[in-house]
């Protein structure tokens, strides 16, 4: 049964992972016939296109009543994105020269976020309905905000040429990209339901783990490509958005539809542990308004540090 799980869960795993991708490519190009900003692109479009993964899963979990395996996935997926993910695109782009006035908002909202659901939950000991309209309401509040500053960047030109069937053809993959994953994240949480009974493992550790892994892999991917073509800061600020919509959206959707309840011990342990590398990555951004090879080495060996203090802790 161990066997048949960890392969349900691995092929299901590399269709989301494949749909995640194609779904970040297909809103690229609906992103440039509308001719939206890269700023909006990186913090709204592309934020949100890269969590998509999590939004299936946590509204898979939460209505199959386990919403703690969405929970694991948020926290995993969040310090990943905040450590080896972001670690590897810096090494991968060698520097990344920041513009504070625009990362600014964006960096103090994923801080407040996450502070905000650590606060709920230990207050309340389960993130109820009420939170997860808290939650929400900052996004949108937030997803305000950028779209009333959007007319201080520039925009890029709508695409021309063959724009109709251009379109077509990209709203088409949107469209498969997000059939992909609701079918693929319905089997990922079934297996993965199923590989922790049957290696005796809290639910919740195989959302920080595994099922993080498998759905961070699209940021990953664009942040490496947005890198290699000269938009560097637009991979910065993919991690910066994705954490926040994760935070706030995905979660507080979770939320209203079944409160969400875990372990408080598992989850303090690895709350706080998203906290600090939240704030070493905050550091780093604020100082120098530069990312080096050095501080991409230190944000993967801060995410070998957390593997092991869970490993050792369960």
């Amino acid at each position: 049964m161990l066997l048949t799980n960890l392969i349900y869960f691995l092929v299901s795993a590399l269709v989301l992972v494949i749909s995640g991708i194609y779904l970040v490519k297909s809103l690229t190009k609906i992103s440039r016939y509308l001719g939206i900003s890269e700023f909006s692109a990186a913090f709204i479009i592309m934020a949100f296109a890269t969590s998509i993964p999590e939004l299936f899963i946590g509204i898979s979990s939460a209505l199959n009543g386990d919403p703690s395996l969405s929970l694991g996935n948020i926290i995993g997926a969040n310090i990943l994105n905040l450590t080896i993910i972001t670690g590897i695109i810096i090494i991968s782009a060698g520097k990344i020269r920041l513009k504070p006035k625009k990362i600014h908002d964006g960096l103090n909202l994923m801080f407040i976020s996450i502070i905000l659901v650590i606060i709920l939950f230990v207050i309340g000991r389960e993130l109820s309905r009420i939170d997860g309209i808290i939650l929400i309401s900052v996004f949108f509040i937030h997803t305000y905000q950028i779209f009333k500053k959007r007319k201080k960047y520039s925009k890029r030109k709508i695409e021309d040429g063959k724009s109709g069937l251009n379109r077509f053809y990209w709203l088409l993959i949107f469209i498969l990209a997000l059939v992909g994953l609701f079918i693929s994240s319905n089997f990922v949480v079934n297996s993965a339901s199923g590989l922790a009974i049957d290696l005796k493992l809290p639910k919740i550790l195989i959302g920080l783990f595994l099922i993080s892994i498998a759905t961070t892999l699209p940021e990953l991917i664009f942040g490496i490509s947005a890198s290699n073509i000269g938009h560097k800061s637009m991979a910065i600020g993919d991690q910066i958005g994705t954490v926040v919509v994760n935070s706030t959206l995905i979660l507080g959707i979770v939320a209203i539809i079944h409160p969400i309840t875990t372990e408080f011990r598992t989850f303090i342990i690895s709350a706080i542990f998203m906290l600090v590398s939240a704030f070493i990555f905050y550091t780093f951004v604020k100082t120098g308004n530069k990312l080096e090879k050095i501080e991409g080495v230190s944000l993967i060996l801060i995410y070998v540090l957390f593997v092991m203090i869970e490993f050792f802790a369960k």
